[in-house]
């Protein structure tokens, strides 16, 4: 029989608990697809990032918070990413970590943006996203304007190439940055041999790699993702392109790009950049990679730590806001002033982020290495 003192314990115990006020934060990205583990990936670096706050304890307001994730999938495709948009907002998540892709976080965010919710997006870099005029919208890496342009400006400065093809996916990440990288190519004096367009779903690329091989070009430029790449440095090893250079931007730049290409002798010639610091030029990014590779092994892509500090950074402006309203905490996020473990985040009025690094990787020994 309970006495009046464990009847009273248990009150306050289930007060405590229904005192907390459940705080939901929507993650999407593709979970399914050929960019699967790159979604995998990110929503990782988000779930993290939910367990150490709830392990730390979170008071916002003075209410005690429990964090949760909704994690969505949208394919790397529009329409889905659209629908899981709207899924977040109908289910009233309080923030949204996503989506990856550019094309798929550009249409979602006029959704969140109507519904009032912050998104921070850990990975789409192109341009026109913070272009919208939408005060819930926050990119936590460099943009393509960056990368593109950094990747042209190494490849005519530093590698002194005079003839460069380019090939892009045709989404909104693809083109992007294949522009940039055209346009500051052009500038410094390189000859566009030819300009091609594949799919994000391709893996045959020869009528397209034979087609730039005429053209003898000392490089390549591929505006989409690893999945493609892959394949793409196979082929170029079969045609006998194995001393031309292959650019790319952040989406190329997988710790697993040697794998997707078979370890191929090209994979040596492959050129990459990711905005953002490396995670082992950071102390807070080598602590916290050994923690990743611990509680999901073999899983770390590029974006999971940008992830990480999206959640980290909505979770901090409610901090200071003193609410989980996102029509109160929203605007705590152009004053951000946060050590991430991907970066010191702060934010310029277009949601862009202040000062963002940049970092040249290459592969040796199958090895992912940065050059900066």
């Amino acid at each position: 029989m309970r006495g009046p003192l464990v009847l009273a314990c248990l009150t306050l115990l289930g007060a405590e608990a229904s005192a907390q006020e459940v705080v939901k934060i929507g993650h999407v990205a593709p979970l399914s697809g050929p960019q699967a583990s790159f979604g995998k990936d990110n929503e990782n670096g988000a779930r993290m990032a939910v367990e150490d706050l709830n392990a730390q304890g979170v008071t916002i307001g003075g209410k005690k918070i429990k964090l949760e994730l909704v994690a969505e999938d949208d394919a790397a495709d529009p329409k889905q990413g659209t629908a899981a948009a709207q899924k977040l907002c109908d289910a009233k998540v309080n923030g949204v970590v996503g989506h990856l892709n550019s094309g798929t976080t550009i249409p979602a965010a006029k959704i969140y943006n109507k519904c009032g919710v912050p998104q921070v997006t850990p990975s789409a870099t192109n341009p026109e996203l913070t272009q919208l005029g939408y005060k819930t919208v926050f990119r936590l890496l460099a943009n393509d304007n960056a990368l593109g342009a950094g990747l042209a400006n190494h490849a005519a400065k530093q590698l002194k190439l005079k003839r460069i093809a380019i090939i892009d996916d045709r989404t909104a990440y693809g083109t992007g940055i294949a522009e940039v990288f055209k346009k500051t190519a052009l500038a410094n004096g390189v000859e566009i041999v030819d300009q091609q367009a594949t799919n994000d779903k391709a893996t045959d690329f020869m009528s397209i790699l034979t087609a730039i091989k005429g053209k003898k070009p000392d490089g390549i430029f591929f505006g989409g993702m690893g999945p493609q790449a892959g394949p793409m440095l196979r082929q170029m090893q079969q045609l006998g392109l194995g001393k031309v250079y292959l650019f790319g931007g952040d989406g190329v730049c997988t710790a697993e790009l040697p794998k997707l290409a078979a370890n191929v002798k090209t994979i040596e010639n492959v050129v990459c950049a990711v905005g953002g610091a490396a995670l082992d030029k950071r102390a807070q990014g080598v602590e916290w990679k050994k923690r990743y590779d611990a509680k999901y092994p073999g899983q770390f892509q590029i974006y999971s730590a940008y992830a990480y500090d999206a959640t980290m950074v909505l979770v901090d402006a409610m901090k200071r806001a003193k609410s989980t309203n996102p029509a109160v905490y929203a605007a705590k996020l152009f004053d951000t002033d946060y050590e991430g473990v991907s970066a010191h985040v702060q934010f310029e009025p277009n949601g862009e982020l202040k000062n963002p690094a940049m970092t040249l990787y290459v592969y040796r020994g199958g090895v992912r290495v940065s050059t900066n």
